[in-house]
């Protein structure tokens, strides 16, 4: 009988989680704030803005971060096969002066920003952040189309990208 409840527990957990894949930011995570390589305050939905209309790849990521390094080459790879979307690389260090000699130190091609609060604030909430690097594509039309992958060669993203 305690195996009985037990499974019907779990059934109960697995068909209430909530397993559809957002296509649009929440207003708070558009609302967030990061830093840009120049020091500015920049609100996630106008770093999306600057790229409308085209496909962006979001990189999070961090310098200390050895999954991340190692998937570099397979970063460059995309770019260097999808020229023509935009790359933009979030930051998890653990300070600003870490992550612009991350960025120097890999060659980090792309658009740059920092997240202040770390895991701790609304973006991060939002697309739930337990692994990165952690990869998103965002297509033309500013549709969340790949929400969570982890490597930078993903079929889902190339096919993403691709469309």
């Amino acid at each position: 009988m305690k195996k009985m409840k037990y499974l019907l527990v779990l059934l109960i957990g697995f068909l209430s989680c909530n397993t559809e894949t957002p296509i649009k930011f929440s207003e708070a995570a558009l609302n967030d704030t990061f830093i840009s390589l120049e020091g500015e305050s920049v609100k996630f939905k106008d770093i999306l803005s600057t790229h409308k209309g085209q496909s962006v790849v979001i990189d999070i990521w961090a310098s200390w971060c050895g999954d991340c390094i190692q998937g570099m080459p397979k970063v460059k790879a995309l770019q260097k096969a999808y020229p023509g979307a935009a790359y933009i690389f979030l930051s998890l260090d653990r300070g600003q002066d870490a992550w612009k000699r991350g960025i120097e130190k890999y060659e980090v091609k792309g658009d740059h920003y920092y997240m202040p609060s770390g895991k701790q604030c609304d973006f991060a909430d939002f697309v739930n952040i337990s692994w990165i690097p952690r990869y998103m594509v965002i297509n033309k039309a500013g549709e969340i189309v790949v929400f969570n992958v982890i490597e930078a060669d993903d079929n889902k993203l190339i096919e993403a990208l691709k469309n």
